[in-house]
C-alpha cells in the first residue's frame, strides 16, 4: 500500500511500465507477447514474458505510437478490460486501436493535454523514425500528490527534443541508439535538459539486434555529473519514490 505522497514505477520490459500512485494506475506501452519477433524472427524476444495480459489491469492504458513493441495487438486483443480502461494515444496510434476493436479512446497528441480527477496527462514532442509514426508522442504523467513521470517515447535527438521537453521527477528515456532512437549521449544530454529526481533507460533489453547495455548509460551519466540516480530496473522489478523532504 501506498502513502498518500508516493508512487511507484514496474518495468515491463522494452518501454513498458505500470505507474501507480494515489490509487491510479497508468500503464504504458506493454509489450507482453512476442509479435515482432513472429513478424521478423532476427526481432525474437530475448527475455520471458513477465505477465500474461489478462493479468494487466489500468485506469488509463497509454500507447506512444503505432509500432508493435509499443502498440502490440495480441497484448490489447488479450487484455480483459477494455470496456472499463481509457486508452490515451496519438492520432494515428489512436485509429490503430479503433481497428483493434477498443471503445475508449482519447486522443492526446504532443502539445496536449488531459485532465482527469488526481491525474493529468500531457503530449510531449517526440521525434518519430519513420513516416507511420510521424504522430510519436511522449508523455508527461503527473499526480495530484505531485508525483511525476516523463516517458520520452521512442524518439531521435535534435534540439527541439530539449526545447520542448517538461520537467518531471522521474525521467523513462530509450537509450539503445537504433533505428533512430537517441543513443547513450543523446539520452544524457536530455536528461540535462530534463534535470529529474531519477532516470531509469528502457528500450535495451528485449532484442539482440536492438539492444544496449544500460550500465554504459548508467557509467556516462554519473561521470559526466547529470541530474538525477540513475536507476537501472530488472523486468517486473519495482521503483518507489516520495515527495522530496
Amino acid at each position: 500500500m501506498l502513502d498518500k505522497d508516493q508512487a511507484r514505477i514496474t518495468f515491463l520490459g522494452q518501454a513498458g511500465y505500470i505507474i501507480e500512485s494515489q490509487g491510479i494506475r497508468v500503464v504504458i506501452d506493454p509489450y507482453l507477447s512476442d509479435s515482432v519477433g513472429r513478424l521478423d524472427p532476427r526481432f525474437t524476444r530475448q527475455v520471458p514474458i513477465p505477465m500474461k495480459p489478462k493479468a494487466l489491469r489500468a485506469d488509463y492504458f497509454i500507447v506512444t505510437h503505432n509500432h508493435l513493441d509499443h502498440l502490440d495487438p495480441e497484448t490489447i486483443a488479450a487484455y480483459p478490460h477494455k470496456d472499463s480502461t481509457l486508452f490515451i494515444a496519438p492520432r494515428r496510434a489512436a485509429r490503430a486501436l479503433r481497428e483493434l476493436g477498443v471503445p475508449r479512446i482519447q486522443v492526446v497528441d504532443h502539445g496536449d493535454e488531459a485532465v482527469f480527477p488526481g491525474l493529468r496527462i500531457s503530449g510531449v514532442f517526440a521525434l518519430g523514425s519513420d513516416p507511420d509514426v510521424v504522430d510519436t508522442t511522449g508523455y508527461h504523467i503527473a499526480f495530484d500528490n505531485g508525483r511525476s513521470v516523463y516517458h520520452t517515447s521512442d524518439t531521435a535527438f535534435c534540439s527541439l527534443l530539449t526545447q520542448a521537453c517538461p520537467k518531471a521527477e522521474v525521467l523513462l528515456c530509450c537509450i539503445n541508439g537504433k533505428d533512430g532512437n537517441l543513443t547513450i549521449d543523446e539520452a544524457v544530454r536530455l536528461t540535462r535538459a530534463v534535470g529529474p529526481r531519477y532516470v531509469i533507460p528502457n528500450h535495451y533489453d528485449m532484442m539482440a539486434l536492438n539492444a544496449e547495455d544500460p550500465r554504459a548509460f548508467q557509467y556516462f551519466h554519473e561521470a559526466g555529473n547529470a541530474p538525477g540516480q540513475c536507476t537501472i530496473l530488472s523486468i517486473m522489478e519495482t521503483f518507489e519514490w516520495r515527495e522530496e523532504r
